[in-house]
């Protein structure tokens, strides 16, 4: 019979540089001189960039090298093509912080994915500038940390924010629906581990009321994007975008529920690509292997 200690262990190599021959072969040749099976390899290179991009979903039969034995030794490969590169047990929870303000359905929805296992996450704490969910978080049994917010104490607020997450070890954070605008400094500190979640139509809508903006347009498609959150506002690098149409029957309210669902769907999309090590940061751009 296998037990738990005899099987395999998996992990996820990221590894992006400028795109040269050879990447691929040395490689995949330190992996398998190491008895690492690849059951997945991904790889892309951009053309506008020159950069190159691969993905490696491997595994090690028991009594082989240990993770930490290949992440030591990679560091050779790397050196020889200049590579920025990461290396994940897929069985490790990913540890995520949850900001939210007081709507609910983006953080219930990423809850009810977590019980339901489809989310490998741990949340590390939620944080928000109202009281609203404070119940949801204490039955799930997540510690809640209420951090108000105003022009005199947003700074203070904000280095607090990050003693938690330095403290937890928090590795993503997701803004649920959190209404706050973050300082282009909190911004510059969580580069690639912040994610938003933002209402987007066609033609865009900004402002309170964004669903009674587009009934009155008359709009025909409406949507959300999942982004990594920059300073400039709303207009990070996406990782996944969500849309359904609509017609003339939507009222303004109808058209709040949709975009309800499209906004669960994109962020818990965006979650889940980042979580699995699948997305990469290309500029102003994402390369997501799926």
């Amino acid at each position: 019979m296998t037990t738990e200690t005899s099987k395999p262990q998996q992990f996820v190599l990221k590894a992006t540089c400028k795109a040269s021959s050879g990447i691929v072969a040395a490689v995949t040749t330190f992996l398998s001189e190491r008895g690492c099976y690849i059951s997945e390899l991904s790889q892309f290179d951009d053309q506008d960039t020159g950069r190159f991009f691969m993905r490696a979903v491997c595994h090690v039969e028991a009594g082989e090298c240990q993770l930490s034995d290949i992440q030591g030794e990679f560091e050779a490969v790397a050196g020889q093509f200049e590579m920025e590169w990461d290396l994940h047990a897929v069985n490790t929870p990913t540890k995520v912080l949850i900001m939210v303000s007081k709507f609910d359905h983006c953080l219930d929805d990423l809850l009810y994915r977590l019980r339901k296992g489809e989310l490998n996450m741990e949340v590390t704490a939620i944080v928000s500038n109202h009281l609203d969910l404070r119940p949801m978080a204490e039955r799930e049994g997540i510690r809640f940390v209420y951090l108000p917010v105003n022009k005199e104490n947003k700074r203070e607020q904000e280095v607090a924010l990050m003693e938690i997450v330095e403290e937890t070890g928090t590795e993503l954070v997701v803004l649920a629906r959190y209404m706050q605008i973050l300082s282009d400094n909190l911004c510059a500190e969580l580069s690639g581990r912040a994610i938003n979640i933002h209402h987007s139509f066609l033609p865009g809508f900004k402002g309170a009321k964004p669903y009674h903006q587009a009934h009155e347009r008359g709009v025909k498609l409406i949507g959300a994007t999942a982004h990594y959150v920059t300073a400039d506002l709303d207009e990070g690098p996406i990782i996944e975008q969500s849309v359904q149409p609509v017609d003339h029957t939507y009222g303004a309210d109808a058209l709040v529920a949709v975009g309800r669902d499209t906004e669960t769907v994109a962020l818990a999309r965006a979650v889940k690509l980042h979580i699995e090590q699948r997305v990469f940061l290309d500029g102003n751009k994402t390369v997501i292997f799926k």
